[in-house]
């Protein structure tokens, strides 16, 4: 099945443009398929260049606010210059990489709320406004993410929401100018905990998986967190029980400080 985008008409009697994707489920590491069609105007133009990419609607903390700032972190050039035809029209398949870093936005068939990830297309006309629009694409979690995402559900967390924040998480793999944080409700065993926040920073081999545990604030006392980091193949991860593994590290650092 095909997803279409018709963008707007560039200039009176100029060209229009339609992204259409092949297929909008994806993974980090795979290839998004599609083509671009350009029908022309009335009249002759010269097309300057014609490219897509990824986008991200990413959280970009201030000094003083937050706000939402659109971030293209790869782009694939489709060709360069020519003349488009009164009437013609121009057809450009492309395969465009999904980035290993890229945030999941669905999880078993739901979406996460707050992602924002889709295709742009740009195509760049003389004399005219580049053409730009969105298409959004769906990220599934790579296996080894779902086995930690499966984890925390059958431990008894619940998905509370998931954002994309501007900035390096220390000590990772991490290239993209973002990352994403997935918040998870605790269950009553973990009474003490606020919330957990999960991180995956991947490459082709493997990734980061970033755990920041937020304390309750208690009557005397402010809310405090404490984070926790560790590698997962990406091809060798089924021979660890993660329920047990997180379980056991969230009761350590929980009696530990005495939260629970």
């Amino acid at each position: 099945m095909a997803f279409k985008k018709l963008l707007a008409s560039l200039g009176a009697g100029g060209a229009s443009v339609e992204t259409v994707l092949t297929e909008v489920n994806v993974v980090p590491g795979g290839v998004v398929q599609g083509e671009v069609r350009i029908q022309g105007g009335s009249v002759n133009q010269n097309v300057e260049g014609l490219s897509v990419g990824l986008q991200a609607r990413v959280e970009v903390e201030g000094q003083d606010s937050e706000y939402k700032q659109d971030i293209e972190f790869t782009k694939l050039s489709l060709g360069g210059a020519f003349e488009l035809q009164a009437g013609g029209v121009h057809a450009v398949p492309f395969g465009l990489d999904i980035p290993w870093e890229t945030p999941v936005t669905t999880i078993d068939g739901q979406p996460l709320r707050g992602m924002n990830i889709g295709v742009t297309t740009e195509l760049a006309i003389a004399r005219a406004v580049d053409s730009t629009d969105l298409d959004p694409i769906n990220v599934h979690p790579l296996p080894a993410q779902k086995a930690i995402l499966d984890a925390f559900i059958q431990l008894g967390f619940r998905f509370k929401n998931a954002d994309m924040e501007r900035g390096h998480i220390r000590g990772t793999r991490q290239k993209l100018p973002f990352y994403q944080e997935i918040e998870f409700f605790p269950p009553q065993q973990y009474r003490g905990i606020n919330q957990v926040e999960l991180s995956f920073v991947a490459d082709e081999n493997a990734m980061d998986v970033v755990l920041e545990m937020d304390k309750k604030p208690g009557l005397f006392s402010e809310g405090s967190d404490t984070f926790r980091s560790f590698q997962v193949g990406l091809n060798d991860f089924q021979g660890t029980d993660w329920a047990a593994y997180l379980n056991q590290w969230l009761s350590e650092v929980g009696s530990k400080r005495n939260w629970f």
